[in-house]
């Protein structure tokens, strides 16, 4: 699934399901602590995908640790982002003078499990547009896409925001093609903003398998123009 949504710059690794063999590397056991055996599997396995992520980038491996929310912390020069949902882990990363943040998120696709979650998630116009969505392919969970994509959004914007972004300070628009941009409306730190371009807008990418919805978003920083520094 992973190949399908991210191109270079940005690399990703996936697994669908526990590594077993997947092992936790100095100050990663701190993190997990005295999880469930479960939980420590999914950890691992999801930290064992970024370092193979990484290793695409010619990184040699090295502990992901978290910052003080459970945010991944990237080794220098890089930046990433991990996700997991029953039966899927995976990670993508890209080199900070490529990439000024990346999200990742995994959903099952099937529909949310409270009906309400949608006028909680969505804005009035995203929820217009779904309808339409719906019936132009049933076989996709329009509204887990959408909280999928907004979890996206989310992990893209706080590494450099370092703030919280509401729901409906990001407004959807999916492509039927895999594509769709999420337009900020909040206060967006300049890196972003010059990623957002004058849209106002991250570029996302999003697929859908018969089990499984998945969806990145790229704030890429801008090509420097001829003769810049």
């Amino acid at each position: 699934m992973i190949g399908e949504l991210l191109h270079p710059p940005v690399y990703g690794a996936e697994a669908f399901g526990d590594d077993p063999h997947a092992a936790l590397f100095p100050g990663e056991e701190a993190i997990i602590g005295q999880a469930p055996p479960r939980r420590r599997r999914e950890f691992a396995t999801a930290r064992h995908c970024a370092r193979a992520a990484l290793a695409r980038l010619g990184r040699p491996p090295s502990a992901v640790l978290a910052d003080d929310r459970g945010a991944p912390r990237w080794p220098d020069g890089t930046t990433g982002s991990i996700t997991h949902c029953a039966g899927y882990r995976a990670a993508a990363v890209a080199l900070t003078r490529d990439v000024v943040s990346l999200g990742l998120d995994a959903a099952p696709n099937r529909p949310l499990r409270r009906p309400d979650m949608l006028t909680v998630i969505a804005r009035e116009s995203e929820r217009l547009r779904l309808a339409g969505l719906r019936a132009a392919a049933p076989g996709v969970c329009w509204d887990q896409l959408l909280f999928s994509a907004k979890e996206s959004v989310y992990k893209a914007w706080y590494p450099v925001a370092r703030r919280w972004l509401d729901f409906e300070c990001a407004d959807i628009e999916f492509d039927l093609r895999g594509t769709f941009s999420a337009r900020l409306l909040a206060d967006v730190p300049p890196a972003l903003a010059a990623a957002a371009g004058a849209a106002g807008s991250l570029p996302g990418t999003w697929s859908a398998s018969g089990e499984f919805l998945l969806t990145a978003v790229t704030a890429r920083r801008p090509a420097r123009r001829a003769g810049g520094r």
